[in-house]
């Protein structure tokens, strides 16, 4: 499903933002993660990403992240469920 989920994620990100896939990203109990990091940027990772219902919060999500300015996301509020699953955040 994570395969899926991130091609479909591709067609809809902003311009520039590179989505990618790997088999791990050490959540094992969690199985479909979603990991944010850019140059200069505070870098995200977040758990239980459910592909039938997160597709529009995970682009919500995204798009603060490309916005964010420092590179830090202030208010997830737009990213409605996935702001409650932030497992960490690694401040640049």
């Amino acid at each position: 499903q994570g395969a899926a989920f991130a091609e479909a994620l591709r067609g809809l990100v902003p311009a520039g933002v590179c989505v990618e896939t790997t088999s791990c990203v050490n959540q094992c109990d969690r199985p479909i993660s979603l990991a944010l990091r850019a140059e200069g940027k505070d870098i995200y990772l977040f758990h239980s990403v459910d592909p039938a219902q997160d597709l529009e919060d995970a682009v919500a999500l995204v798009t603060l992240y490309a916005e964010a300015e420092g590179g830090t996301i202030t208010d997830a509020r737009p990213a409605g469920r996935l702001r409650h699953c932030l497992t960490g955040r690694v401040p640049r």
